[in-house]
């Protein structure tokens, strides 16, 4: 199923595009019927496995698993185009429901299994979801209670189906009403274009937007993520990333079902022994995870105890990966192959990825280049005009990717998508000669101190080197007189031994321009984090944006928040 993959093409003169060329074209099906496809190619392989639980599905198995839920869905009059919640951690049922409700039309919301009442009411009513497929518990939060705090605000919502509860059996149970001939007469009137999947994106200010992706559009990047890092039917895929993102449903479980692999779920939600014991118990080639999760991974006591030597691949993805770290993965986690991605739940979600021969410097300095039958360039952010290669601007996507919009926001979707169809990204770009892209950062995030443009990834790395900083962010705060300063957030090495502001300036003296010299200093014991592990830059600039913050100015000793 290996299809060529050729690098970015570029036009004119060195211009900052790229488009992923192939040798084989974009899958025309519908998710439901692709997976049909897949189940008689390899009845016999297995599809699913919960670790948790122990329970494993051969292909055949999954196939019939999924119809039973489709059918059951048609049972409670779930018609196409009909929205179906899902608020759970990660666990089969998920999966079956996410491949279930694409068979009958419906449009699954996918629900971040950490929002509380306000959020969740919200979604569901946003969505007009009519079925809520929830987790009963997790950890302490009792989603039931939650749900029953926010059905009064929701009166679309007709039934909520709890997992592992006799509800769910209910609604499995349902289906033996309905024939094959009606789930087959469904699927024969939906489109590949159709709309099949709702992502609200965790926005940083008012309420998150729903992203509507539609079959072709999270089908083939599934496919494509899966066909560049080589997936056949003899992977296995550890998924310790959330279903409820793009990381889970589209890059593992579609990049793996696309090509008869089989997907490994190794906990409810991370754990990093529960996913180290997994991919040994069942021989995984590949493994998800953030940056952050491979560290927990690596740091585990007894780390080297574990049979990790059946990895050749995986996908690390959220944020940049420290040389280090990236070293170890493919050292001491056998990872030789490892990949680099990146996108937005607006580009279903990848653009550009590593490829599976990538050095080191590639993998930690780029996230890779143009993917198949997808379009990228960088554009200055005020003009819009392509800039050259290696020069910094916003980076824009086009192509099957791109989503047909945020659900119900015309306004907002045509704030993102010009009338090019190319989706803005909002992020800050460089792509190099070679056609691999460099994130430098959010135009959100970029600094304008006196008329400067200045770029909080560049001081980050260089602040990378000062002997006293574990870690650090960089960004602006207001200042009356130049718009904007350079606040440094920094978690030092040894608490005891925090570096001061004058130290800090004094090591960037003379050899940084002296706008972009940090004028005011903030020592922290860890970062605010999102669920998905991004640093939340927008709670620093609240933290320390105010006149009257504690974050020390001028020659003053640093003083720990």
């Amino acid at each position: 199923m290996s299809a060529a993959t050729g690098a970015g093409a570029v036009t004119g003169p060195a211009l900052s595009y790229a488009h992923g060329t192939a040798g084989a074209p974009l899958l025309g099906d519908t998710i439901g019927a692709d997976l049909a496809r897949v189940v008689a190619g390899f009845p016999e392989r297995e599809a699913l496995v919960d670790v948790p639980s122990g329970r494993r599905w051969t292909y055949a198995e999954f196939g019939a698993a999924v119809g039973e839920v489709a059918r059951g869905l048609l049972a409670r009059g779930v018609l196409k185009g009909d929205r179906v919640g899902v608020w759970a951690v990660n666990c089969p049922e998920w999966v079956l429901l996410q491949y279930a409700s694409a068979r009958v039309g419906a449009i699954l919301v996918n629900i971040n299994p950490a929002y509380r009442s306000h959020e969740l009411a919200y979604v569901l009513r946003q969505s007009g979801t009519g079925l809520l497929v929830a987790s009963p518990r997790h950890k302490g939060t009792d989603y039931r209670a939650l749900v029953e705090e926010v059905r009064a605000e929701c009166p679309g919502l007709r039934e909520v189906v709890y997992i592992g509860e006799p509800s769910w059996d209910a609604l499995t149970a349902a289906g033996a009403g309905v024939s094959e001939d009606e789930l087959a007469a469904r699927e024969a009137g939906l489109s590949c274009d159709d709309p099949v999947n709702i992502q609200y994106t965790s926005g940083t200010t008012g309420f998150p937007k729903g992203a509507t992706l539609s079959h072709h559009n999270i089908l083939n990047n599934g496919y494509w993520v899966g066909e560049t890092v080589g997936y056949t039917e003899t992977d296995r895929v550890c998924l310790p990333v959330p279903f409820y993102h793009c990381f889970g449903m589209v890059m593992g479980n579609l990049g793996a079902t696309s090509h008869g692999a089989c997907v490994v779920i190794p906990a409810p939600s991370f754990d990093a022994r529960a996913t180290l014991e997994a991919v040994a118990a069942e021989r995984c080639t590949s493994l998800y995870g953030v940056p952050t999760m491979f560290i927990a991974e690596l740091n585990l006591p007894g780390f080297a105890s574990y049979d990790l030597s059946t990895l050749r691949t995986g996908i690390m993805a959220g944020s940049p990966c420290p040389v280090e770290v990236m070293k170890r993965v493919v050292a001491e986690m056998h990872m030789a192959e490892v990949s680099i991605c990146y996108g937005m739940t607006e580009t279903s979600p990848v653009s550009v990825q590593t490829r599976r021969d990538d050095d080191l410097e590639r993998r930690t300095a780029t996230v890779g280049r143009v993917l198949p039958h997808i379009e990228v360039k960088v554009v200055d952010p005020v003009g819009g005009a392509t800039v050259p290669r290696g020069a910094t601007g916003e980076l824009c996507t086009r192509g099957y990717s791109v989503m047909l919009g945020y659900w119900e926001e015309p306004e907002r979707t045509a704030e993102a998508i010009d009338a090019g169809r190319w989706m803005h990204t909002g992020d800050l770009a460089v792509m190099r000669e070679d056609g691999y892209v460099e994130i430098v950062g959010r135009i959100k995030d970029m600094i304008i101190r006196g008329g400067e443009n200045v770029y909080p990834r560049e001081i980050e790395e260089f602040l990378y080197t000062h002997p006293k900083i574990a870690d650090v962010q960089v960004v602006g705060v207001p200042h009356e007189r130049y718009g904007e300063e350079v606040l440094a957030c920094v978690v030092p090495r040894d608490p005891q031994d925090p570096p001061g502001l004058a130290e800090l300036q004094e090591f960037c003296r003379d050899r940084l321009a002296h706008y972009k010299i940090p004028s005011r200093l903030g020592v922290l014991d860890s970062f605010p984090m999102t669920v998905s592990g991004k640093v939340r830059k927008i709670e620093l600039r609240e933290r320390y944006g105010s006149a009257d913050a504690a974050a020390p100015r001028a020659e003053e000793p640093g003083t720990r928040r």
